[in-house]
């Protein structure tokens, strides 16, 4: 006998059957009408079913997904111009017409998860070549469409790196002239902006202390007006470099005048601020005396922009009747530990953790209290540009309490030099009255100067809090003397002096710098720019008197000059 191998009709058998036993593909047989009548192994492992649940009961379209069966007998239809119904017509219509038909189709499993498949379809004939069913060959595609899929993407992130270096240099250059242009129109709408708001309340601000210097003096009465429109006036421009102040923060260019200062002055003025709202509100306001005078290093103009916010909000979200407590205490490290304690509804975990986001007013954005839900995030960007830090401990229905600290300084002391009354003489050649303009946001150091110039009975002080309404008093008082804060809100010193320095009107006009910074590089920077004199802070008062005479004399000599 002859070698199973080499029989052709034992061949075709066991072909058949490895067919049929195969687990790597499907091999579903039909009917002519199209009832399964052969469900190999790998279409029940495929699909999940078991040949007897199948066999003889439904047409391969039941399980394959409907839409896509629908889906093409439409396009077959539209493909040979005869109506093709969807279901099983639809899956063997190009093999019942002896076309080679292999498309891609989705299984549906038994459990009805689905799977794509490639299915190669062939009409199966008699011997009088009629269609006596129709074999569907399947293999499960979802390993190569999971390839084709990520070698799609990776083909597309390719694409994409390699447009992205193409461009990189020109998007650039666009990214780089957009932002300029960006940072050139907020910053002239922001200076237009601060100009047309400054410009009114600066002649409300000139013509009030002009009056409150005037000879004979206002009365009790309208000194008493007079106060409460510089005092409305300076709050209103404080406002004004509180918006230009956030846009500074947000471009990394806020200016800083860092300089020991007493923490009781300042907590003063915060409550003199903040009281008449305190009250409106009936909140019981208290500020705990302090175990010891303390003080800190910081920017008095930011420390109480901090400081008001802060208790702003623990009015502004207190309940009716609450309070607010301040207290001072000593900190780690050196540090001086502030808090501002209120008894309002509190914040929950999840508030907390979104508390110094930009925007997020934590869910009172449809509450009755306004806000921008930015106060907060400014706030704690002020604090560390200072070298401080800030942070919130709350209950739920108890209360809040933010606290913030700040480097500890020693007292600043005011030089102080035995003086004769020759010190604040007048001489002839400074008989006539004089105008001296002292642009400064510190108080302290406006009151300082006041009391110094006040002396000299010839001399009549302007002060302006910033740089811009300094310069707008400046062209319109024309002083014989400025003197100049290097760190200013809005505009620097030096942007003052050149400014000043540009107009005919002002260029005459001798500046002397009063600052802060006083490292050598920073006095040798303010003569180079032109400055008449660089003084340092803490004053020294015969320094700064002998600095004034000389600039007293300069403009005297320049005024003679320009009349012969």
């Amino acid at each position: 006998m002859k070698p199973t191998h080499d029989n052709p009709l034992l061949k075709a058998e066991a072909l058949q059957l490895a067919i049929h036993n195969s687990a790597n593909f499907s091999s579903i047989a039909t009917d002519a009408q199209g009832v399964i009548q052969i469900f190999n192994v790998g279409a029940e492992r495929m699909l999940g079913y078991s040949a007897a649940e199948v066999v003889n009961l439904i047409s391969p379209a039941g399980i394959s997904d409907a839409m896509e069966v629908i889906l093409r007998a439409e396009a077959l239809s539209l493909e040979f111009g005869t109506a093709i119904q969807p279901g099983f017509e639809a899956l063997v219509f190009k093999a019942s017409r002896g076309i080679e038909d292999i498309y891609e189709l989705t299984y549906i499993r038994k459990d009805g998860s689905r799977f794509p498949a490639i299915v190669s379809v062939s009409a199966l004939r008699d011997g009088d070549d009629r269609i006596i069913g129709y074999l569907l060959m399947g293999t499960d595609n979802t390993a190569r469409k999971r390839v084709e899929a990520e070698q799609a993407q990776l083909d597309l992130l390719l694409r994409e790196q390699k447009q992205a270096l193409q461009a990189t240099n020109k998007e650039l250059e666009t990214a780089r002239a957009v932002a300029d242009k960006a940072n050139r129109a907020k910053s002239e709408f922001l200076s237009s902006m601060s100009h047309e708001l400054r410009t009114p309340l600066n002649a409300v601000l000139g013509f009030a202390q002009l009056l409150a210097s005037d000879k004979p003096p206002p009365s009790v009465a309208q000194q008493r007006s007079l106060d409460q429109i510089l005092k409305g006036g300076w709050y209103l421009l404080q406002l004004i470099n509180e918006i230009l102040d956030l846009a500074m923060i947000e471009s990394g260019k806020v200016m800083m005048s860092q300089e020991a200062m007493g923490l009781s002055e300042v907590l003063k003025d915060c409550e003199a601020m903040m009281e008449p709202q305190a009250k409106k509100r009936g909140i019981d306001m208290r500020f705990l005396a302090m175990e010891r005078p303390f003080f800190v290093h910081a920017d008095r103009t930011r420390l109480k922009q901090v400081m008001i916010n802060l208790l702003s909000n623990a009015i502004k979200y207190n309940r009716s009747g609450g309070s607010v407590t301040v207290s001072a205490s000593v900190g780690d490290a050196g540090r001086v530990h502030i808090r501002v304690a209120d008894s309002g509804a509190g914040l929950s975990p999840g508030q907390l953790e979104q508390l110094f986001q930009p925007f997020n007013r934590l869910g009172r954005e449809h509450g009755a209290e306004e806000g921008t839900g930015i106060g907060l995030v400014v706030t704690k960007q002020l604090v560390e540009l200072m070298g401080g830090a800030i942070g919130v401990e709350s209950e739920a229905g108890v209360g809040t309490t933010f606290w913030i600290e700040l480097a500890a300084s020693e007292e600043p002391v005011l030089e102080s030099v035995p003086l004769s009354s020759a010190d604040f003489g007048i001489t002839e050649e400074h008989a006539l009255t004089r105008t001296v303009l002292y642009v400064e946001d510190n108080p302290a150091n406006l009151i300082l100067v006041e009391q110094l110039v006040a002396r000299r009975a010839n001399l009549k002080l302007l002060t302006a809090i910033d740089g811009y309404a300094g310069i707008q008093l400046a062209r319109t008082y024309q002083p014989d003397v400025i003197l100049m804060d290097i760190n200013l809100p809005g505009i620097s010193g030096y942007g003052c002096l050149k400014i000043l320095q540009d107009a005919a009107e002002t260029s005459h006009i001798p500046v002397l710098a009063l600052s802060a910074n006083a490292m050598p590089r920073d006095i040798d920077k303010g003569v180079e720019a032109g400055f008449f004199r660089y003084l340092t802070k803490p004053i020294k008062v015969i320094e700064f008197m002998e600095a004034l005479d000389l600039a007293l004399d300069f403009a005297a000599d320049h005024k003679k000059a320009s009349h012969d």
